[in-house]
């Protein structure tokens, strides 16, 4: 459901009163409440403009949401990440998950829309490629360097997010174990 621009700051006006709003019909309370203090955040770090319906959709660049999800994976909540971007967390989710599959490359953005069914009328340029001056040259060496640094970095933090589910699969282990210990202590008594 969407609501108005004006309903939605009449809600965060009462909830600064310390009273709730209406809810409305078909909606749950507790969810009602929680898009409230949601609207409440989202007002106070980014002003009441963030409330209004937009005509167009962010774009985010691929450092972006690869700097978002850097803030995940070193311990910042969905919900503050989201918060700060004034997005949902849902796309914050989607960002990780794509992250996790498909390395870097999954949070480039795609190309929306159907195929084109006729391949043959695409352009195609064989040309030979044209030789690089100094400084092309100069700057392919340092996009190559640059590539393999993020190559690494990225090997890196797979290595530290196999490590973590590691760790906390063995303390499920560990625990299933202790409760299953308990249980057959008092299974004897």
């Amino acid at each position: 459901m969407k609501y108005s621009y004006e309903f939605k700051k009449n809600c965060i006006e009462l909830y600064k009163q310390g009273k709730w709003a209406d809810t409305p019909r078909g909606i749950n309370k507790y969810y009602f409440r929680n898009y409230i203090r949601r609207w409440n955040n989202l007002v106070e770090t980014h002003g009441i403009e963030i409330l209004k319906h937009k005509s167009h959709n962010n774009s985010f660049s691929v450092e972006d949401k690869y700097n978002s999800v850097l803030e995940v994976v070193k311990g910042k909540s969905t919900y503050q990440v989201s918060i700060e971007l004034g997005i949902s967390e849902g796309n914050i989710q989607n960002w990780i998950n794509n992250y996790k599959i498909y390395g870097y490359n999954g949070l480039v953005n795609k190309k929306k829309g159907r195929k084109s069914k006729n391949t043959t009328m695409k352009k195609t340029n064989i040309h030979k490629p044209k030789k690089l001056n100094e400084s092309e040259r100069e700057e392919l060496i340092r996009l190559r360097a640059e590539n393999e640094y993020i190559k690494a970095e990225n090997e890196i933090i797979k290595k530290e997010i196999a490590l973590r589910e590691k760790n906390y699969a063995a303390q499920l282990k560990a625990k299933k174990q202790r409760l299953s210990k308990n249980s057959k202590k008092k299974a004897t008594d």
